[in-house]
């Protein structure tokens, strides 16, 4: 009795895995043993990545309206601690995107945390 040799469904998993190695470089894109190795090594980095681009963002926003802030004679902390204790729940992707966008509307809203 001739042995099994896995035949389609492990051609069908290399292929599948080689599928998602397009465009590497070198044998990392033709080579099973070392696109899989890649193949994992950039679903890592993917994971990693789209965890960091929440904190990279957060960082951006955070120097946007503390920069927009300053210009209005008040820090970034004092704004946040005026816009809580006025009530005015606007996350800072608003905020950041008021600032770059509409500073005037901005104003408005510094003015206005700043009243209470």
């Amino acid at each position: 009795m001739p042995r099994a040799k896995r035949g389609f469904k492990a051609r069908r998993r290399r292929n599948r895995v080689l599928k998602f190695a397009r465009g590497y470089y070198s044998a990392r894109s033709r080579q099973f043993r070392d696109a899989i190795e890649q193949v994992h090594n950039a679903w890592a980095d993917a994971f990693a990545h789209r965890r960091a681009k929440k904190r990279d963002f957060r960082r951006l926003w955070i120097a946007r309206i503390s920069a927009a802030a300053k210009s209005h004679g008040t820090s970034y902390s004092k704004l946040t601690h005026a816009l809580k204790t006025s009530g005015i729940e606007l996350d800072r992707k608003i905020l950041a995107d008021l600032a770059m966008s509409d500073p005037g509307g901005f104003k408005a809203v510094v003015d206005a945390a700043q009243a209470d």
